[in-house]
């Protein structure tokens, strides 16, 4: 049995279809990464796992449970870890208030662990928590009850590069001990660390559900290389070039920069580069919005089965619906 089932999930406000036909399922054991753009309805999925919002169509299981269900949604909640993209306290209270109030209503397994892993400051009121400090306190409510699934919506949102490190480590070890992890990030190198498997959904409808190295593999790298000339266009008409934007006035010590994406064999791309005197090279992550554009974006979206039919590892869905996310 799968930790989360959906099945045709359809939400429509009226005035827009939020989620349209998503169906896939989150295995036990894995960490699930639901990817998508600003507006895709990645929150309008979640909060009708959550029972929060209810269904216009189709059906949500949460470890086993139906959503719709009161009292059944109630039985699974007891055994879920949730996190919003915003927490939000009562701002009058103190960090130590926040956790005894939800230790009385979940129990408290794990907060000594977790407090020395995140560090909060307790004795505060949230009113003067920083954004940083209010995730690092939502993170510790998250997973003090020790949880079988947790659902994070931008877990690492505020965390200073050190806790995000922190934070990864911990999911990971969290994994190793059998917890089910379904998050949404719009950051590449977090979904690169952490997830099994990923969901892309864009205008509501789902795109495609496959191993997170199919997807990293299409995504390529961003190319920033500045040239003391300029490197003919035809020498970058290489395997793996895409969007190739030459500029010849950013540069300010002089030469011309060129920036590109690039999906190829870097072995191939440095060995073209010999032959040009250089006077800066880098290459990271592509944007994951870069990566949604080209693969799943306007013309170019991956065609396949409709978004209603179940989505397999590594098939596609058509894109065309929906609205912004609500």
């Amino acid at each position: 049995m799968a930790a989360i089932e959906l099945e045709g999930l359809t939400k429509d406000y009226g005035e827009g279809v939020a989620n349209d036909g998503v169906t896939f399922d989150v295995e036990r054991g894995e960490i699930f990464g639901y990817l998508g753009p600003n507006g895709a309805g990645k929150t309008t999925t979640i909060r009708t796992v959550l029972g929060f919002i209810s269904p216009t169509a189709g059906s949500a299981r949460l470890l086993g449970r139906d959503v719709t269900d009161e009292e059944q949604l109630l039985e699974a909640k007891r055994r879920i870890g949730y996190l919003p993209d915003s927490p939000a306290f009562d701002e009058t209270a103190t960090g130590q208030e926040i956790l005894d109030l939800h230790g009385s209503i979940k129990g408290d397994e794990r907060s000594a662990e977790l407090l020395e892993l995140f560090d909060p400051p307790l004795d505060r009121e949230i009113r003067a928590y920083s954004r940083g400090n209010v995730q690092k306190l939502g993170l510790v409510t998250t997973f003090m009850h020790d949880p079988e699934l947790v659902i994070l919506d931008e877990p690492t949102s505020g965390l200073d590069p050190l806790l995000q490190q922190r934070f990864t480590e911990f999911l990971r070890a969290e994994r190793e001990r059998g917890l089910t992890v379904f998050f949404s990030s719009h950051i590449l190198s977090e979904v690169r660390k952490l997830c099994d498997r990923v969901g892309i959904i864009r205008n509501g409808r789902l795109v495609t559900v496959e191993p997170v190295e199919s997807l990293l593999d299409r995504s390529g790298k961003l190319v920033r290389l500045h040239a003391a000339e300029s490197i003919p266009v035809q020498s970058l008409e290489i395997d793996g070039v895409h969007d190739l934007e030459t500029d010849s006035e950013s540069a300010s010590s002089g030469g011309t920069e060129h920036v590109f994406t690039f999906t190829g064999d870097v072995n191939a791309l440095l060995e073209v580069l010999r032959s040009y005197q250089l006077l800066d090279l880098s290459i990271e992550e592509a944007p994951l919005e870069d990566v949604f554009m080209r693969f799943y974006g306007g013309d170019g979206a991956a065609d396949g089965s409709d978004g209603g039919d179940r989505v397999a590892a590594g098939a596609t869905a058509t894109d065309d619906g929906g609205d912004d996310d609500v």
